[in-house]
C-alpha cells in the first residue's frame, strides 16, 4: 500500500509539474474544509476534503496538504463573520462564530506562517462571486451578485469589478422580510426572526413544513412561499445594488422547479418599476450557478492570485 501511495503521490506531482503557477486554495466551511491545488489559469489539479473540527485537529490537516505542493500563493474563502480589513489588529481572524473553537482563530497569520507564502482571504460567499466572475457566468459583467440559498443564506457582491465591503462585509441574509399573506411561521433565526434566513434558509423550509425540502419538491405550495422571499430579497437587493446579473447557488436552489417562480414572482414584485435591457431578458438577469459547485473554490485560487500581486 505504501509502494501505491509513493506512486501516486509522484505521478500526482508530475502532474501538477506540467502547468503553469501553482495556487492552494481553501474553502473554509463550518461543517468542512475543502482543500485544493489549482492554477492561475483556473484548473483544479488536486482536492480533498477535511471535516471542521477544532483547530488544533483541523489546521494540521489543512497545513500538511498544502506542504505536499510548492505553492506559490493561498486564497481562503471563509465562513465567518471575520475581519477582512488588513489595518485591523485582528485581521484575518475568524472572530464571533457559532463554531466556539473558532472564536477569534487567527486563520491567516497560522497559514502563513506555517506555508511561508502570502494569503488572500475573503468571505466564502465573496469568494463564490469571485469564482464566477473570473471563470464563470458573470465574467465580462462588473456588477454582480452571487447569493447562497442553503442552510443559511449570504451574498457576495461586486461593485464595478471589485468586491464589496464595508465596516465588515455585507450581511445579506439578514434583511427583514414582509411575511407571504398565508404564511403564519414566526421564522427561525435568533436574532431577527422574520429575516430572509430566518424565512427562505433550508431550516426555515423544514420548521415551517415539518420535513427536509429534499421531501417536499412535489408540494407546489412550499416553492411558491419560497419563490415570494426570494424574489422579494431580489428586488430589494436590485434597488439597493443595481447588479447586471445576480447568480442563485445553495442547496436549496437545485429544487428546479423554483427557478421558474423566483422569475414570476420577481416581475410581479418589482411591479414595472425598474425597466431595463437586463430585466427585461429576465431569464439571464436571474440565473444560477454555473461551476458545478466548485465557484467557492475557484474563488479562493483567485483569491490567492490576487494575493500576489499585492
Amino acid at each position: 500500500m505504501q509502494i501505491k501511495i509513493h506512486a501516486w503521490s509522484k505521478m500526482l506531482k508530475e502532474r501538477i509539474g506540467r502547468h503553469r503557477m501553482k495556487i492552494g486554495a481553501l474553502e473554509a466551511g463550518g461543517t468542512k474544509m475543502v482543500c485544493a491545488i489549482g492554477t492561475d489559469r483556473g484548473e483544479i489539479l488536486d482536492r480533498i476534503e477535511i471535516k471542521t473540527e477544532t483547530p488544533e485537529v483541523t489546521m494540521a490537516k489543512i497545513i500538511d496538504y498544502f506542504r505536499q505542493f510548492d505553492i506559490a500563493a493561498l486564497g481562503v474563502g471563509c465562513f465567518g463573520p471575520i475581519d477582512i480589513h488588513k489595518e485591523s489588529e485582528t485581521y484575518g481572524y475568524i472572530t464571533a462564530t457559532t463554531k466556539l473553537a473558532w472564536v477569534n482563530y487567527n486563520i491567516v497569520g497560522t497559514l502563513e506562517e506555517a506555508l511561508g507564502v502570502k494569503v488572500g482571504f475573503d468571505t466564502d460567499v465573496n469568494g463564490s462571486a469571485l469564482g464566477e466572475a473570473t471563470w464563470g457566468i458573470t465574467q465580462g459583467i462588473q456588477n454582480s451578485m452571487y447569493i447562497t440559498i442553503g442552510t443559511g443564506i449570504g451574498a457576495g457582491v461586486i461593485s464595478e469589478g471589485r468586491l464589496l465591503h464595508g465596516m465588515l462585509h455585507p450581511e445579506t441574509g439578514h434583511i427583514q422580510m414582509k411575511q407571504h399573506p398565508k404564511d403564519i411561521f414566526t421564522g427561525w433565526c435568533p436574532y431577527h426572526g422574520t429575516c430572509f434566513e430566518g424565512m427562505a434558509a433550508g431550516p426555515a423550509i423544514e420548521k415551517r413544513w415539518g420535513k427536509k425540502a429534499v421531501e417536499l419538491s412535489d408540494t407546489m405550495e412550499v416553492w411558491e412561499m419560497e419563490a415570494y422571499y426570494i424574489a422579494q430579497a431580489l428586488v430589494s437587493y436590485t434597488m439597493i445594488l443595481s447588479p447586471e446579473r445576480i447568480v442563485l447557488g445553495g442547496g436549496v436552489m437545485k429544487q428546479t422547479q423554483l427557478l421558474p417562480l423566483v422569475h414570476a414572482e420577481f416581475k410581479r414584485q418589482m411591479a414595472g418599476y425598474i425597466q431595463t435591457k437586463e430585466i427585461a431578458k429576465i431569464e439571464d438577469f436571474i440565473v444560477l450557478a454555473s461551476l458545478q459547485d466548485d465557484q467557492g473554490i475557484l474563488g479562493a485560487v483567485q483569491l490567492g492570485v490576487e494575493a500576489l500581486a499585492v
